[in-house]
């Protein structure tokens, strides 16, 4: 009977070995895997300094006159001020806090007014 005690207790010892194993590897793997998804996003953040000065060049660069549907610059630098601040808060964060629920406009076509020669047609 006593032997028969110890081989559970040294199965419940083997299997708790094995479970603690399994999670020594698997840190390392998941700490690597943080580890490149850190990089990639810091990669992210860089693309989204580019993709901003182009959008500060194309509005410096944009035609002045205005027709009747523009490209609204103001607003997609507006997002992509809040994704490059999304990628900023999850790199560093300073504590857990609620995701923001403001979601991105997306739709950078504003119509002007019609002139008074349009209204006429």
């Amino acid at each position: 009977m006593t032997h028969r005690i110890d081989s559970q207790v040294l199965g419940t010892s083997l299997s708790e070995a094995l479970l603690l194993a399994g999670l020594m590897l698997w840190q390392p793997a998941a700490t690597a895997n943080d580890a490149v998804e850190r990089e990639q996003l810091v990669a992210l953040v860089r693309q989204v300094d580019l993709i901003d000065r182009l959008v500060e060049h194309a509005a410096n660069t944009a035609p002045q006159e205005r027709a009747r549907y523009h490209f609204d610059y103001a607003r997609l630098q507006q997002d992509v001020e809040r994704i490059r601040q999304g990628l900023h808060n999850y790199l560093t964060p300073q504590r857990a806090q609620p995701r923001d629920p403001i979601e991105l406009l997306g739709d950078y076509r504003q119509s002007n007014r019609p002139s008074d020669g349009e209204e006429a047609q």
